[in-house]
């Protein structure tokens, strides 16, 4: 199949342009397109709300998605890497016509997945790190990290010097919990937490 990929960001703009070039450039090649997508949406929206995004998950081995140019296939360049990195897993090609590219199986493009690859692996390590020094950085700060505290627990806070008091004279955790109306893990847990 090849595929002819149009797309425009607002109602005012015109998929006239793009629709023309491709198929200037399919009949100068000697080629039809089986199937055009056409779409106004800006390239801000997440790829699986796009129509492109469907259509990447539909290519099959040898497909070819021709569009004018790179910008028209996402906003960025690591969205755009990702794009042609999942056409060259698949072993279907994209072609760009401003920029010349056919992208497929040959070296050059093996040579490019090889890149992509290796740029969002960078983006991913560099969000990993972002978010560890984020967590740590509350947590250095006090602030608790995890789903939020329950009832019993805010109860057991509230009664923090009467629970000290209580695990002092070697009360028993049972008895603890009964008394504040929650349940031992609880008490087991924030004795742990705050006592040790």
């Amino acid at each position: 199949m090849i595929y002819g990929y149009v797309r425009v960001s607002t109602d005012h703009q015109n998929t006239a342009n793009q629709h023309h070039e491709i198929e200037v450039f399919s009949k100068n090649k000697g080629f039809c397109i089986d199937k055009w997508i056409e779409e106004v949406i800006s390239s801000r929206k997440p790829l699986h709300k796009r129509q492109l995004g469907k259509v990447l998950r539909k290519l099959q081995k040898n497909d070819i998605l021709i569009a004018t140019e790179l910008s028209r296939l996402g906003r960025n360049l690591l969205e755009v890497m990702g794009i042609l990195q999942k056409c060259l897993e698949k072993d279907c090609q994209i072609w760009t016509l401003k920029e010349n590219y056919r992208l497929g199986a040959d070296i050059q493009s093996k040579v490019l997945a090889f890149a992509f690859g290796l740029a969002s692996e960078i983006e991913r390590q560099l969000i990993s790190e972002r978010t560890k020094n984020s967590l740590q950085r509350l947590k250095d700060e006090g602030r608790h990290l995890g789903r939020p505290y329950g009832t019993s627990y805010q109860i057991l806070l509230e009664n923090h010097e009467q629970l000290k008091l209580l695990v002092e004279k070697n009360v028993k955790k049972a008895e603890i919990a009964r008394s504040f109306g929650c349940s031992w893990l609880t008490v087991h847990r924030y004795i742990q937490r705050n006592f040790y």
